[in-house]
């Protein structure tokens, strides 16, 4: 099985609403189908009973339910009700806008497996129940009316607030359920933040044990994860970077080589020149000589 951080390097977390509305309705029958996206209905008023994979779901005021896709479902509202709904992808596919909500009936859904969505509870490794639990409802409740309102306007200002609405949705969701997988908080895709934080701070010390603890890992962790991601260790690409760094500011003529030195964060100029010379081939001086 695909692990969530090794799925989300090509296809990220990008909430994406499909198709969202309040739906007010006398009492209502959606036919049996298998989805494509992922439903999220929120029963405002009213009483419905869902069957998902067999499964008979009863749903009251103040109920939220969670449809996954490639999941046979078939939906009824017993009383009239009031059922905000968002179809939506959660992770970035791009034929993204080819998707649909599938419709009454569509049960082989085959065809279309390149538009599938894949299962949050199968990347996440946990169970996610159809009716979610009141602590979610509690916190998701108003962004997602929020998102439910704002897509009702057309304008892309109104269009962005729904999407980040939904985008909230998503992360209370996610939290609750790796709350206590430590090991999914904090897998490889944590350290995109690395490289930024390396060039903002490129002329201090830098140590690996500080960017273990920053990535809440064990050294030995941070250092698999890091190599793993980026090919090097943690202080193969640091130097590497100040290399690069004191490359550009070589053909910079006013600026001494103790003050390059100093910027890359090489702790003085006989340590720069080595360690410039053993990357390069050539001295800083020399190097400074080839690019006038």
């Amino acid at each position: 099985m695909m692990q969530l951080s090794d799925y989300i390097l090509r296809h990220p977390i990008v909430p994406y609403i499909r198709e969202s509305d309040f739906a007010a309705r006398m009492p209502w029958v959606m036919p049996v189908r298998r989805l494509l996206d992922y439903l999220l209905v929120y029963v405002q008023e009213g009483t419905c009973h869902f069957w998902v994979e067999e499964e008979k779901i009863v749903l009251e005021r103040g109920d939220f339910c969670f449809i996954q896709p490639n999941t046979l479902n078939m939906l009824k509202g017993i009383t009239n009700t009031v059922t905000p709904f968002v179809h939506m992808d959660i992770f970035y596919n791009p034929d993204r806008e080819l998707s649909f909500p599938t419709r009454a009936g569509q049960i082989d859904i085959s065809s279309y497996s390149n538009l599938l969505q894949p299962r949050l509870d199968e990347l996440l490794e946990v169970t996610i129940p159809i009716k979610l639990p009141s602590a979610i409802t509690q916190k998701i409740r108003d962004p997602f009316l929020t998102a439910v309102e704002y897509w009702q306007y057309h304008s892309p200002v109104m269009q962005l607030r729904a999407q980040a609405s939904m985008t909230k949705v998503i992360i209370d969701i996610m939290e609750y359920y790796i709350e206590d997988k430590p090991a999914m908080r904090t897998s490889a895709t944590t350290l995109n933040w690395i490289t930024s934080y390396f060039s903002y701070h490129m002329n201090e010390p830098i140590s690996v044990k500080d960017m273990a603890a920053r990535a809440c890992l064990s050294i030995s962790r941070f250092n698999d994860l890091f190599k793993r991601q980026y090919g090097k260790t943690p202080h193969q690409y640091l130097v590497d970077m100040r290399v690069n760094h004191a490359c550009e500011l070589l053909q910079q003529e006013d600026l001494s080589q103790e003050h390059i030195a100093s910027y890359c964060g090489f702790s003085d100029v006989h340590h720069f020149s080595r360690v410039f010379k053993s990357k390069k081939g050539v001295s800083p001086g020399r190097y400074r000589l080839q690019q006038q």
